[in-house]
């Protein structure tokens, strides 16, 4: 999230086919926040925004969510600044003063599919636009109970349906920020990760999208899940319009607890639903993936360590005897997670004809190592991320923003042309 007037920034007016739109300009990159993309009601799918001007000075609102814990312990201020709000579909903008044709990354933030926003500080993209000369289109949409698990009353897969409208939003718009919306990459983590596989394999965002970068994606979780859904809606069952935000977000808590001895994919229980608008059912994904493979180039990976962040961190003193099962069991997790499923995706996209490139971030990261979130600092460095668990100890933001420089330009290189990076030894490997 960018800072707030009162740190230099000047206003300034974008001229927009949508409206004009007030932004600012600070130290050279415009800083639009906040624009809507999209209006709808609850569990409504996504109108066009209504035309005319926008203020686009503060930070975008992020959907309405619990708290989940191991977040909070690890960026306690992950959310300082923003507010939430249901009326949350809105994307912001950061762009180089000046730029025309330049490639357009548009981020999907991670969280499985519960929690998170386009617009918190540890996604601040200045480092990206400023050295790579690059557009990037923060997103945030629906969460949880509120874009996910359809059923009567509620349609299904509303925050995917959210993702299209911004993209079209992009195509429409992002040449007054001095984009090409024919070179728009879209690249997201985690759950993030997992929704722009999903989007590019439904063929929705064919003409939108012209390259993928899928960062730790679980993308086996939300497979052969009809039973947990069909639990789930047992429990959220006479749900209204008319409840409270509160009231929505206690049953889903409900419907969290309800789903824990669905093992692995009661992690994350919400998400897509494959068979309702936009995606295919599940049977036929191998088909439509096959279909859109030879037209989008394919980045996708995972850290090194993913599942470490989910156990304890390196045991210290005489508790040190039982890092080898601690090794062992990152290992397996990290294989059956993210490892296999992003092997097995890659394959089929190449064997479909598409351009496929597998790649493990090896930086070593902070108390857990090389685990899920550890590639973030480096692409979004920012001070939110200093003296937390995920960097070194001690590290300096200067340090951080040097350190992950190669990895800002190897995405941003694929951004503008499409093409394989390079390994990157001590941060990342490539597998061609």
């Amino acid at each position: 999230m960018p800072k707030q007037p009162g740190d230099g920034a000047e206003e300034i007016a974008i001229s927009s086919p949508g409206g004009p739109i007030r932004a600012r300009l600070v130290r050279g990159l415009i800083r639009a926040c906040g624009i809507p993309y999209a209006q709808a009601g609850r569990w409504q799918p996504p109108r066009v925004a209504a035309t005319g001007p926008v203020n686009a000075l503060h930070p975008a609102p992020a959907c309405p969510q619990l708290p989940i814990a191991r977040l909070d312990a690890l960026l306690p201020n992950a959310f300082a600044g923003l507010r939430f709000d249901e009326a949350c579909l809105n994307l912001s903008v950061t762009a180089p003063a000046g730029g025309q044709g330049l490639p357009v990354m548009v981020w999907l933030h991670g969280g499985s599919y519960e929690s998170g926003a386009g617009d918190m500080n540890v996604f601040d993209p200045s480092a990206l636009v400023i050295e790579q000369q690059v557009v990037v289109v923060a997103v945030t949409h629906r969460l949880g109970l509120f874009g996910w698990l359809g059923d009567e009353g509620r349609a299904a897969n509303l925050g995917a349906l959210d993702v299209i409208a911004a993209l079209n939003w992009v195509a429409d718009n992002i040449a007054a920020f001095g984009g090409d919306p024919g070179q728009v990459t879209l690249f997201g983590q985690s759950s993030g990760g997992d929704l722009a596989a999903r989007l590019m394999v439904s063929g929705r965002i064919t003409g939108l999208v012209h390259r993928v970068i899928v960062q730790s994606a679980p993308l086996d979780l939300p497979l052969r899940t009809e039973k947990m859904r069909a639990t789930m809606r047992r429990v959220v069952q006479g749900l209204t319009v008319g409840e409270t935000t509160r009231e929505v977000l206690d049953r889903q808590a409900a419907a969290r607890r309800a789903v824990r001895r669905y093992g692995l994919a009661g992690q994350m229980p919400f998400g897509p639903e494959f068979g309702a608008d936009p995606f295919p059912e599940e049977a036929d994904l191998p088909t439509f993936h096959a279909a859109i493979a030879p037209e989008i180039p394919l980045l996708i990976g995972h850290t090194r360590d993913e599942a470490a962040l989910f156990l304890p961190p390196r045991p210290q003193g005489a508790a040190r005897l039982a890092e080898p099962l601690r090794r062992a069991a990152v290992r397996m997790l990290t294989n059956r997670l993210y490892g296999r499923p992003a092997d097995g995706f890659a394959v089929h996209h190449r064997r479909a004809g598409g351009q496929a490139t597998r790649f493990q971030v090896d930086w070593p990261g902070g108390d857990w190592g090389p685990s899920h979130l550890a590639d973030l600092p480096l692409l979004f460095p920012g001070p939110d991320w200093l003296g937390t668990p995920l960097v070194p100890r001690g590290m300096r933001l200067d340090e951080l923003t040097r350190i992950g420089a190669p990895l800002r330009q190897a995405w941003a290189d694929f951004a503008r042309s499409g093409r394989a990076p390079g390994d990157l030894p001590g941060i990342l490997r490539v597998d061609g």
